[in-house]
Formats: C-alpha cells, sequence, structure tokens
C-alpha cells in the first residue's frame, strides 16, 4: 500500500516577521502506520485558585461516591458530572499559625501547591516551598515554549507586608520556583498574548507598541503566506483545525484590543491596565480562553490562574454586589453575608464550566482538551469566617489521558494532607518526587491506573 500523507513535526511554526505560532495537535502530526503512543496527545496539570474559600455547606455534593448531586455553588458545572472528581477531606495544616499568630491568608497562598508553612517576615527574607507546578516545570518544561504560565487577575507585588507581619508576597503567588523565589502571576491579558505569539517588541516603550498595534490589524496578518503554503498540503480535517485555532487567536485579540478601549463603568476614576475588560466576567473568560490556546498549541504542560489573590478586595457590583469580597467572608453567622459570598463562589464557577466547555469542545487527537488535562480548582481556605484550613474545596476536571476515572465524590479521612493529591497528580504525568511538603504518601481509588 501506498502511504502519501505528509507527515509534520509537533514543532511546526506558521512563522512571519516577528512572530510564531505554533499549531494545534494535527492528524499530520502522527506518522502513518505510527504505534498508538505516538498518537497519544499531551498530558497537561493547570490550576485555578479561588481566594477566600466557599461557603461550605454549599459547596460539597449530597448522595453517593458516583450518584452525587451538586448543591447551589457547584450547580453550574452540572452538565460535567461526569468529567469531574470532587475530593473531599483534604488538609493544609501548614496554613494554621503554628506559633505564628495571625496570618492565614498569606499561609493559605503560600502552601496552598507547597504545603510548607512559611517564614514569618515582612522583609526579603521570604522563604516557603517548591510549589507543585513548578516541580512539573523543571522535569517537562524543556518540551515545551514556556516551562510554566502563571496567571492572575489581582495586581499584586511582591515588596512589604500585606498580613500580620508576613511578606505580601505569599499571599500573592501561589507559585514557588524555589523556597525563595515566588512567581508572580502576569494579569494582563495582552502581555500575556504577546508573550505566547511574539507580537510585538516588549523591550520597546509601551507608547511606541501601541503605535505599531494601530499600524497592523493582526498578527495573523504576519503569517498569511506561511498559512498558504501549509494549508495546501493538509486534508481537509486538518485544514478545519487550523482555521478554528486560528479564529480563537484572532478573536482573543480582537478582544484584548476591544477592551483597551473600554470605560471603566463602575469606577472612571481608576486607570485600568491595557487590554483589561471592564466585567470580570469577560475578564476571566479572556484568561481562560489564552489558557486553551496555550494547550491547543502545546505552549506548555502546567500553568496556575489566580482569580484573585488572598484576602481579595474586588468588588461585584455586576452581580449586585459592591461590598468587598475579603470582609464579606468574616459573616459570622450573618445570613445577608453568606448569601452574597454563596453568589460569588457561584459566579466564580460559571466561569469554570466556561473553560471546561471551551475544553471539551476543542478536539484534539481520539479526543478533547478537557480528556487530555487535569484541571484543579480549589483554594487554601475552606471557611473565610473562621479561616479553617480542613476538608478545603477542591475539585479536578478532566480525564488527564486516562488516568483519573472522573465523575465520582471520594471523601479523604480527616487530616490527609493535600500534598498527597499533588504527589498523586505528578505521577499520572510521569514526574515522581518522593515527597512535596507535608506530603505522606498518594491518594488511594484517585486514578485509573
Amino acid at each position: 500500500m501506498l502511504v502519501t500523507r505528509k507527515h509534520l513535526s509537533r514543532r511546526t511554526f506558521l512563522k512571519g516577521v516577528g512572530t510564531a505560532i505554533a499549531l494545534p495537535f494535527l492528524d499530520s502530526m502522527v506518522p502513518a502506520f505510527a504505534a498508538p503512543a505516538a498518537s497519544q496527545a499531551p498530558n497537561r496539570l493547570f490550576f485555578t485558585y479561588i481566594p477566600i474559600g466557599a461557603i461550605m455547606e454549599e459547596w460539597f455534593p449530597a448522595g453517593g461516591e458516583k450518584d452525587f448531586q451538586f448543591k447551589r455553588t457547584l450547580k453550574p458545572i452540572a452538565d460535567f458530572h461526569d468529567d469531574v472528581c470532587i475530593v473531599g477531606g483534604l488538609d493544609h495544616h501548614t496554613g494554621y499559625a503554628l506559633g505564628d499568630g495571625g496570618g492565614d491568608h498569606a499561609r493559605a497562598g503560600a502552601c496552598y501547591l507547597t504545603g510548607v508553612h512559611p517564614k514569618k517576615t515582612s522583609g526579603a527574607d521570604i522563604h516557603a516551598g517548591v510549589s507543585v507546578d513548578q516541580i512539573l516545570a523543571s522535569q517537562m518544561g524543556s518540551k515545551t515554549k514556556f516551562a510554566s504560565l502563571e496567571l492572575g487577575c489581582d495586581d499584586t507585588r511582591t515588596v512589604g507586608a500585606c498580613d500580620s507581619g508576613y511578606s505580601c508576597a505569599y499571599q500573592n503567588s501561589v507559585s514557588w520556583r524555589t523556597p525563595e523565589s515566588p512567581m508572580p502571576p502576569e494579569t494582563n491579558p495582552r502581555t500575556v498574548f504577546e508573550r505566547m505569539f511574539g507580537a510585538d517588541d516588549l523591550s520597546l516603550s509601551a507608547d511606541v507598541r501601541a503605535r505599531q498595534n494601530a499600524r497592523r490589524k493582526s498578527i495573523l496578518d504576519f503569517v498569511t503566506e506561511d498559512t498558504k503554503k501549509l494549508s495546501a498540503d493538509l486534508g481537509a480535517s486538518d485544514r478545519h483545525k487550523i482555521d478554528e485555532y486560528l479564529y480563537a487567536v484572532r478573536d482573543i485579540e480582537r478582544r484584548i484590543e476591544n477592551a483597551s478601549g473600554e470605560q471603566n463603568q463602575f469606577n472612571p476614576s481608576i486607570e485600568k491596565p491595557t487590554g483589561v475588560p471592564v466585567l470580570f466576567a469577560d475578564y476571566l473568560k479572556l484568561m481562560f480562553d489564552i489558557q486553551v490556546l496555550a494547550m491547543q498549541a502545546d505552549l506548555t504542560r502546567t500553568a496556575t490562574f489566580m482569580i484573585g489573590r488572598e484576602g481579595s478586595q474586588r468588588t461585584y457590583e455586576e452581580i449586585g454586589i459592591p461590598e468587598a469580597h475579603h470582609p464579606l467572608t468574616h459573616h459570622r453567622g450573618n445570613k445577608e453575608f453568606i448569601e452574597k459570598v454563596t453568589q460569588i463562589n457561584t459566579f466564580h464557577v460559571q466561569q469554570l464550566a466556561y473553560f471546561l466547555g471551551k475544553l471539551k469542545s476543542t478536539k484534539e487527537g481520539d479526543g478533547t482538551l478537557l480528556d487530555h488535562s487535569m484541571v484543579v480548582y480549589g483554594s487554601g481556605i475552606a471557611d473565610g469566617s473562621s479561616h479553617s484550613h480542613v476538608n478545603l474545596p477542591i475539585l479536578i476536571a478532566g480525564r488527564g489521558n486516562g488516568a483519573l476515572e472522573s465523575g465520582r465524590y471520594l471523601r479523604y479521612p480527616e487530616g490527609t494532607p493535600t500534598t498527597n493529591l499533588w504527589l498523586t497528580l505528578l505521577d499520572r504525568m510521569g514526574v515522581h518526587p518522593e515527597s512535596i511538603g507535608d506530603s505522606t504518601g498518594r491518594l488511594e481509588h484517585l486514578t485509573s491506573l
């Protein structure tokens, strides 16, 4: 039999002046007669962090392991019942004071992915631990353009004291490259987009880059000829995939441009960073869509996304809540405050549902991006009023290339370290550290391998 199919490298790019656009996983990237392993899409481990926990009575489902029913907060992801695993019983003992007094928000952020009790200091001598995403990045980062991505939606600073004598670095970053080196999240979607696709020279001033942006219609203008040449050699299925992918790139670019010209209808006296949408829901969707592109193009295998920093003071006028998030969580049983925090929690999950929907609708190889990913959603605090660090709100979406058995509500014994979950997920990524922070072993029953 004559085999004529063109074989493309997984690292094929559409190239133009000042830009290189990585491609999604195409049928043409699988050699003819390749073994099944060669055609398998990469696995990813992404983390989405929610600040200040949740109203726990509305978080954990009712029912059994497989016949569970979502309560109010998680109802927005009801359509993904069989794609998620709710994990109960996980603790972060290292989030408690342990003799250091106040500072639960700082400790929650610093220990969430490290399992290490941070040193109480407001100076430069910060010390926490290496986070799970950076353990993965150190082992697999050479396979992709970016070893990891760190994203967020709250402008942060890494110097000075923010919480009871703890450095701001602790609550503003969940990703730590070394015990002394937090990875501050990038909050401007334009900057992230430019990093991913190299559209502009970031060494230039903002004014010069703005003039350059005004002279061009799209980053895709630079790769038009390369796109035509490549498409001529591809089958109909691959051409369709590229068309969808480039449409998504252009859509994100257009939304960033639109956001640059918006006026902040809630507080016009505040200067909004270029490229950040006014409505928080639009902002979150844009940041989630950027992560979808990063997965499609295999730009990274791991990322952290902080919906908000610990102790977030964000207000939610767009859903009728003008009060700051953090003070509301100190509800002390006040039903009005509890209701508002529940609405905020539910709003966050609505945006998660959007993300999962995009992943599930994006085909890749023999499945979807959601099939080939593990997306962790959760917080380092359970109840914000009591600053509890036990039975944390955590779920995992996706199947991790068949490594996870989804559609379950698992409850582990009280005192089970959250770091045991991180070890288990790293195993599924092919990375096997002996321990992470306060871990005591792997979790049973979570994986299908």
